[in-house]
């Protein structure tokens, strides 16, 4: 690869816990956050208001315009690991359907066209070749640019088309009625779709009580916000079993509360935390455990939620965040609220 005479940038995936690197690689994007108050630079007066602070500032500003069209970027994960090289396509762009990455809100976006990734085997440095702090700064490690210079690569790559975008779309926000009518359609009673959007927004003053205030622990979190959502939908106190075998809370589809008899593994994390990360610590309960079909991962606030496929594995099905009703999340791309509730509910045969 030629580094000769262009502008090499590192830019953080995440972190160790909340990692959005596939989506950066599924998308052709590079991302920055947070985006909640709109474009570059019309934000920045918004964002000093709430606090953010110049440091901030400065890195949005240096993905949102200095960032140019033909640069390298170098993708990361933590200080010493290469998951992607590319270049950037185009000028920056602010996209909404990036404004809920499992809690991120990181609407600020560069296209870039992914010329060598491997998420399975990254190219491993020493700890702090890269840099810690800022999203998006620029390169300076000898090492990484001694190993750019021998990548090999193709020319098809260099010519391969951007995926579009998902755009906006209004139809995509869902009210009370098309969750009420949806549940209904599917068998859920309507005693318990009453009770279900009634507790909801009961659910949604709790949490932002808890963000305007104080994070709840992970045991308040279970008790306050995800219990009562799952006896919102039905499920009756003996067929929830909270601490169960290691389990934040396990869903049964009779009794006994016994292995044969599980049917959702739920996992737990404290809100604002990442919740999706969760699903493997989730898959590893339900191993084994033929009857178990589902996964629910949750900080209380955002709800992910697998099924078990034709092959036996499990998948993102649906996404669901209280404060933001959605039909479908096409970034992930999955279903969203009405599904993610009524794959919840005890109804729900698959």
């Amino acid at each position: 690869m030629d580094i000769n005479n262009r502008t090499i940038w590192q830019q953080a995936a995440g972190d160790t816990d909340r990692d959005y690197s596939d989506l950066c690689l599924r998308w052709g994007v590079i991302l920055n956050g947070p985006g909640y108050a709109g474009p570059w630079p019309e934000c920045r007066d918004e964002l000093t208001v709430d606090g953010w602070s110049s440091r901030k500032l400065t890195d949005l500003s240096r993905f949102a315009e200095e960032i140019k069209d033909g640069d390298l970027v170098v993708l990361r994960l933590g200080t010493a690991a290469i998951l992607a090289v590319g270049e950037v396509v185009g000028e920056y762009e602010w996209c909404a359907e990036f404004g809920d990455i499992d809690g991120w809100e990181i609407q600020h976006v560069r296209r870039v066209r992914w010329l060598w990734e491997s998420r399975k085997a990254p190219k491993g440095f020493a700890t702090y070749t890269l840099k810690q702090g800022d999203t998006t700064q620029r390169l300076d490690s000898s090492d990484v640019k001694d190993w750019l210079t021998g990548l090999q690569i193709s020319v098809a790559r260099y010519e391969q088309s951007l995926p579009a975008l998902p755009g906006r779309d209004a139809t995509q926000d869902v009210g009370f009625n098309d969750i009420s009518g949806f549940l209904f359609d599917h068998g859920v009673a309507s005693d318990s779709i009453a009770k279900l959007l009634a507790d909801i927004g009961e659910l949604v003053r709790i949490a932002t009580w808890y963000q305007r205030t104080s994070m709840p622990s992970e045991h308040e979190t279970v008790a306050y916000l995800v219990i009562p959502l799952l006896r919102a939908l039905g499920w009756t106190p003996q067929r929830m079993a909270v601490e169960w075998n290691r389990v934040d809370v396990a869903l049964f589809k009779g009794l006994p509360r016994k292995d044969k008899n599980l049917t959702v593994v739920v996992e737990a994390k404290k809100m604002n935390a990442s919740c999706l990360s969760a699903m493997s610590q989730a898959q590893a309960y339900a191993q084994g455990k033929e009857g178990c079909h589902r996964l629910i991962v949750t900080d209380g606030l955002r709800y992910g939620v697998y099924t078990r496929n034709e092959s036996g594995e499990f998948a993102l099905t649906a996404y669901m965040n209280l404060t933001r009703l959605r039909s479908s999340y096409p970034i992930y791309p999955c279903s969203g609220a009405r599904q993610a509730l009524l794959i919840m509910a005890p109804e729900w045969s698959g």
